[in-house]
């Protein structure tokens, strides 16, 4: 597994302990490297204290302590240059100096300081040659070579031992930063891919609690009102059998039909569920966030488009009546077409405050109304006071009933309202815009 950008901040002590080395190797190389040094320039010090009338050990000495700077190349690369190029009269330090204008190529010191030590390391190495080979060329007064000679071959010099170090150390140079700014980009990818996959993982599991809770709003509707009725009939059943008994024939044929409408309803609603899943589950059996994404769109678009209509409100509020309860229904304006969703929650909401009347207001009087205006369409359900006579059908409630309708009608741009009357019934309003968000 790749380390990010902080990983290898984290483990600084385990590569940042040896003073301006980050590496083990870094420190056995210059290690190396300086010994090299220190050994040539103790050699070239024996030459030099003969040359100008030292001791040999003050020589050697010498040698050995110019020639140990290699090992601070690293912290200090002028420093190392600078010395290279001071004992360039002397005809010492030739690895040093070699050495030292690679590192200072490939460091990230200012390229015109970088091209001035180069300069005059170059000049130094000339003239240092050129004095030189103009001194063999005197002494041998046989071998007469002509002018170009000593300027040409001071300059072969001079070039040979500057530019090859030189050039490498700005190959390498522009190499390692190339190197860097990649990995600084790699891990900025890496932490910008991380941030993505967070980001998909919450809005995949925001596109799963949604469909969750679409269907279990879907089932509530499709279940509770059908149920309800089917509970109530059952009742009724009971009690008008003994003394009715074509009556209790009706009322049992009423029952079978809402069993069957319900289980039609689920099973167009599991349909549209495998389908969804069908069209959207990869073979790897790892779900991305747009197939999530495409699949609860296509389930709510399927349920929508299969949904109930409004329509059929005058049907629903038919099979309440059959059940004992009185409702009026009044429609105001001319019924028109709308959006599947829009026809859906209308319907949904008129359906689950029927149901909530059955099961909270037993024997109560409801009324229904339906209101087409211009770019909305507006419902209302109201019921009476409880009637103390009846018997409670006894049904359960699990308090979601409101909060579906409230998160149907909200979800398409409406208003809902709902809350207790001064006659001491319950009033539930909403108002839908004809365009779903509008």
């Amino acid at each position: 597994m790749t380390a990010t950008g902080a990983d290898r901040e984290a483990a600084g002590p385990t590569t940042r302990g040896y003073w301006w080395w980050g590496r083990r190797r870094s420190v056995a190389l210059d290690v190396g490297l300086a010994s090299a040094s220190a050994l040539e320039c103790a050699l070239e010090g024996v030459v030099f204290a003969g040359d100008t009338g030292l001791p040999v050990p003050v020589g050697v000495l010498f040698g050995l302590v110019a020639g140990s700077v290699l090992l601070v190349r690293r912290r200090w690369p002028i420093a190392v240059v600078l010395v290279s190029i001071a004992m360039t009269p002397a005809e010492m330090g030739f690895l040093m100096a070699v050495v030292g204008l690679y590192t200072l190529a490939a460091s990230d010191v200012p390229r015109r300081i970088t091209g001035v030590l180069t300069g005059m390391s170059l000049v130094g190495t000339f003239v240092v040659t050129y004095v030189r080979l103009r001194q063999g060329v005197a002494e041998g007064a046989d071998f007469g070579p002509g002018d170009w000679y000593v300027p040409l071959v001071s300059l072969f010099m001079s070039l040979g031992l500057a530019a090859p170090p030189l050039l490498f150390g700005l190959y390498i140079g522009a190499r390692r930063r190339l190197m860097e700014s990649l990995r600084e980009r790699a891990d900025s990818l890496e932490r910008e891919l991380s941030l993505l996959a967070d980001r998909a993982e919450e809005r995949a599991e925001w596109a799963r609690t949604e469909e969750r809770t679409r269907i279990a709003r879907e089932m509530h509707d499709v279940v509770a009102h059908r149920v309800s009725l089917m509970v109530v009939h059952a009742a009724a059943l009971q009690a008008v059998a003994p003394k009715d008994p074509a009556k209790a024939v009706r009322n049992a044929a009423l029952v079978g039909d809402m069993g069957r409408q319900a289980l039609t309803e689920l099973r167009e609603m599991l349909g549209v569920l495998r389908s969804g899943d069908t069209l959207s589950a990869p073979p790897t059996g790892r779900v991305p966030l747009a197939s999530v994404g495409r699949a609860a769109a296509a389930a709510a678009a399927a349920a929508a488009e299969d949904g109930p209509r409004l329509d059929e409100v005058e049907s629903l509020v038919a099979q309440s009546r059959e059940a004992g309860m009185t409702v009026e229904l009044s429609v105001q304006g001319e019924l028109r077409p709308y959006t599947p969703e829009v026809e859906q929650t209308a319907y949904r909401v008129v359906q689950e405050a029927l149901t909530n009347v059955h099961k909270h207001a037993a024997g109560a009087k409801a009324w229904v109304r339906l209101a087409h205006r211009g770019a909305e369409v507006a419902m209302q359900v109201e019921n009476g006071p409880s009637d103390g006579g009846t018997a409670d059908a006894g049904l359960p409630s699990g308090g979601n009933g409101l909060v579906g309708m409230r998160e149907r009608v909200l979800g398409l741009g409406g208003v809902f309202v709902s809350g207790p009357t001064d006659a001491g019934g319950f009033r539930v309003s909403a108002v839908l815009p004809a365009e779903p968000g509008a």
